[in-house]
């Protein structure tokens, strides 16, 4: 005998699910008990947003979709900011939700909202499930939607008449199916092959597409063979390793940064799997004067300063390997006067060695990396924290430094990293996180102690909204309601059953942090960080950008 919260469950199976991360509700009680009966992991949170992250998260660094559960009404609306963060930063995520039965829909009802109105901006694809014959079908169609071409978020509703109805129901999940990106064209490929050759001064942009695409190797065989300089995005870091030469760094900074620079000469840009929601592109080609080809398994989105002179859609290793072959035997000049990596090394160089208290950001970015190997993976929050880890951190594979930069959510690292420790179990993961993030997701410390999953916050603590300071001073001049006080983190951290630890001078982060990565418990370092330095860097890029 098949229920239609067994089949829902049979249908996850079927799809390879290994955790859904959730609440439960009144609503769906069968479709969790059906959960409790099978080899899925569930994992109680404490929050249904923080869920979503650890969903989102989960998802990000597997590439498939990950599930987050919710009941109807507010926790359905609870989880609808990771959902979106989901959508926007491209990554694939099965929501589902109960809903009140069709009996109540078409009137007033208790807890009753229209969920698939409200979520269907938000995702790819947002439906209520009409019958239990439909289910098969439905939840295939979500993974398929959610994995295939541009990743993103799908919603289903189940209305609890369906979650409860214990017949018995002659239905399988369908055959899961993957469908893969096309070869290139080659008449685009030559298209593209004519404009590099005239080129003088191309630069690569890879974004997050060439990292789901695990594009490295045919990145690094490109700009090997034709010393092209080659930026990533925030969501692209470590697609080119930040130790290969030709790496020139992180774009995405909210003043011209030294990576900037690279596209300021630059006549043709080369984007590899770049998304606009990463970074708005007049960025890189204000004057919408330079010829754009654009690498993606998808057409690119239209913008005034993104105006594709040739897009070469389909597999985007096939893609450079292609181009790579195509242009064989040419070469380009390079320019000894643009500045990139090497200015950042200095700048990462100097943070290592700066012992203030409290930290100076360059400093906690230096023990950070210190503290991690090159497989480890770091989140890191929206905020100041962002900034400095984004253009300052170096990366050497995909997916190992993780931000939200297309809906820039505070608060998702904390329980993404719960999500990725539950895909990534070899690894070492670490939450940098701002005081002022921290206290949103908190409350996931104690499913990381109760579920045993190994978590380490370091807490980048300077008593405000850093980011928002600081842009309020660079513009502004002054800064309003961006201040607020904390709780004694390290009874804090003990009140859940983890470890806390306050650093105390400079010299005490690595060590701790070490120390904190080797446990296989749950630990919170807050460690004072020296924002001071956020106006002198801004000041000296400003300086850059005018001698230049």
């Amino acid at each position: 005998m098949t229920t239609a919260a067994q089949l829902m469950v049979k249908c996850l199976e079927n799809e390879g699910v290994a955790v859904v991360f959730g609440l439960p509700g009144e609503e769906n009680i069968r479709f969790v008990q059906a959960l409790a009966a099978s080899d899925i992991r569930y994992v109680l949170t404490r929050h249904e947003q923080a869920a979503s992250f650890m969903a989102e998260m989960y998802g990000r660094v597997t590439g498939r979709a990950a599930v987050v559960s919710a009941t109807l009404g507010p926790g359905a609306i609870n989880m609808q900011l990771g959902v979106a963060d989901a959508t926007t930063n491209s990554t694939p995520m099965v929501a589902i939700s109960a809903q009140v039965g069709h009996d109540r829909q078409f009137k007033e009802s208790h807890q009753y909202v229209d969920l698939v109105s409200m979520f269907t901006p938000i995702t790819r694809w947002a439906a209520g499930i009409p019958t239990v014959q439909a289910i098969p079908e439905m939840f295939r169609k979500a993974f398929k939607v959610a994995e295939t071409e541009r990743p993103a978020a799908v919603y289903l509703a189940v209305p609890e008449h369906i979650d409860a109805d214990a017949a018995d129901y002659d239905l399988t999940p369908l055959p899961r199916n993957v469908v893969r990106a096309d070869a290139p064209a080659a008449r685009q490929v030559a298209r593209a092959v004519d404009i590099l050759r005239e080129a003088k001064r191309p630069v690569v942009l890879a974004g997050h597409g060439a990292a789901r695409a695990d594009a490295t190797a045919a990145l690094v065989r490109f700009s090997h063979e034709f010393d092209i300089p080659v930026a990533n995005t925030f969501h692209g870091k470590g697609v080119m390793p930040d130790d290969h030469p030709n790496s020139i760094g992180t774009i995405g900074f909210m003043r011209h940064d030294y990576v900037n620079f690279g596209f300021d000469k630059a006549d043709v840009v080369i984007a590899v799997g770049y998304e606009l929601q990463e970074f708005d592109p007049v960025r890189i080609n204000p004057k919408a004067d330079k010829l754009i080809i654009h690498l993606h398994r998808f057409p690119a989105e239209v913008d005034a300063h993104y105006s594709v002179n040739v897009g070469i859609i389909g597999d985007i290793s096939a893609s450079l390997d292609a181009l790579t072959e195509a242009l064989a035997g040419h070469t380009y000049e390079a320019d000894p006067d643009i500045p990139g990596s090497g200015m950042l090394d200095e700048e990462f160089a100097r943070g290592q060695q700066d012992s203030r208290y409290p930290l100076a950001p360059a400093r906690l970015v230096a023990d950070t990396r210190a503290a991690l190997g090159r497989s480890d993976i770091v989140l890191v929050d929206t905020g100041a924290t962002k900034m400095w880890m984004a253009r300052l951190y170096p990366t050497y594979e995909h997916n190992t430094c993780l931000i939200s930069n297309g809906l820039s959510t505070m608060g998702f690292a904390l329980p993404g990293a719960l999500g990725v420790k539950l895909a990534r179990p070899e690894s070492k993961v670490l939450a940098v996180v701002g005081d002022g993030a921290f206290l949103m997701n908190s409350q996931e410390i104690e499913t990381a102690v109760r579920e045993r999953i190994a978590l380490v916050v370091l807490i980048w603590e300077d008593g405000g909204y850093g980011l928002i300071e600081w842009k309020m001073d660079l513009e502004l001049g002054e800064h309003h309601y961006v201040r607020f006080g904390n709780p004694d983190i390290v009874k804090y951290a003990e009140s859940f059953g983890a470890k806390g630890y306050r650093i105390s001078h400079a010299e005490e982060l690595l060590p701790t942090l070490t120390a904190a990565l080797d446990d296989d418990g749950v630990t919170l370092i807050c460690c004072p960080v020296d924002y001071s330095e956020n106006l002198r860097l801004t000041d000296r890029l400003g300086e850059l950008d005018e001698s230049l």
